[in-house]
């Protein structure tokens, strides 16, 4: 990379540009590690090895079965401790990965054009160097993730199916659309890094038992809600410009219908959750309270 004018180069040959040079302030705080990290060897091997998260699900939903029926007659595990460290790791992480690449977004958005930001190539505009790495980092994590349905297993709570369909789902596509290098694949990192790293950090509290009285679980299912709401749009706004300019845009017509019924049955479904968990039950408990009596 030259120090002049910030580009460089990964091992396809693509340049890009690493945009954290062009802000002295925030250059100081990176590596040389990210900021010339090329992300093609580990690209290469993924897109060799498809079956990958195919296993990964496969294996994950025979777990959760054995893993239910192995505690049907064992008290539940009780690991507070674990729980609450593994919550704070993963909204660190998630925490680090929203402020490594969010700049990135900021600086595509406000220095190129918005189809460019849908449909140039991923490896130029941000799957390169710094933002690269954060990006390829986002969608391994995927696999740790699921670890989450360990802790309810043992636990013995409620497994609903939005959980582990949430769970398996996202590992299919986030590796899908790495592979496939979709354009817009870093509005969908930025907005889960930062929901990830908010949620992960209320777990954190309720594991240790610290959260604040003001903090609702409401606030959470809404950012949770919003992010698909945000999803569903961005999928809208990728098919027009595929149908607009379907030759020379990045965009991959199957990749992109995965995101609108993917991001479209999380809306339906943190929807219908939203209304059962808040409404719905303050709706019960208003019917069950006993009525005042009239003055």
């Amino acid at each position: 990379m030259s120090a002049s004018d910030c580009s460089g180069v990964n091992s396809y040959g693509v340049e890009y540009q690493e945009f954290s040079c062009t802000y002295k302030f925030l250059e100081q705080t990176y590596t040389n590690a990210e900021k010339y990290y090329d992300p093609i060897p580990v690209m290469q091997w993924m897109q060799s090895h498809n079956t990958m998260p195919i296993l990964a699900i496969i294996a994950y939903g025979a777990l959760i079965v054995w893993g239910r029926e192995k505690m049907e007659k064992q008290e539940p595990w009780k690991l507070r401790a674990s729980l609450a460290l593994w919550n704070l790791a993963l909204s660190v992480f998630s925490g680090i990965g929203a402020f490594r690449t969010a700049p990135q977004l900021f600086y595509n958005l406000t220095n190129m054009s918005l189809r460019d930001n849908f449909c140039a190539d991923p490896l130029q505009t941000y799957g390169s160097g710094s933002s690269g790495l954060w990006v390829q980092l986002f969608v391994l994590s995927k696999f740790p993730e699921l670890f989450d349905t360990f802790f309810i297993v043992v636990n013995k709570k409620r497994l609903i199916f939005l959980h582990w369909y949430h769970h398996m789902t996202v590992l299919a596509y986030c590796w899908h659309s790495y592979v496939t290098k979709s354009p817009s694949g870093l509005f969908f990192v930025v907005m889960n890094y930062a929901v990830h790293a908010i949620m992960y950090f209320y777990y954190f509290l309720m594991a240790i038992r610290k959260k604040p009285k003001w903090l609702n679980a409401i606030f959470i299912t809404t950012a949770q809600l919003s992010q698909m709401v945000v999803g569903v749009s961005i999928t809208l706004i990728a098919f027009y410009f595929y149908m607009k300019d379907g030759q020379t845009c990045h965009i991959q017509k199957e990749n992109n219908i995965g995101a609108f019924l993917m991001y479209g049955s999380y809306l339906f479904l943190f929807a219908q959750f939203f209304v059962e968990r808040y409404f719905k039950v303050k709706a019960k408990a208003s019917a069950t309270s006993p009525r005042k009596k009239k003055l």
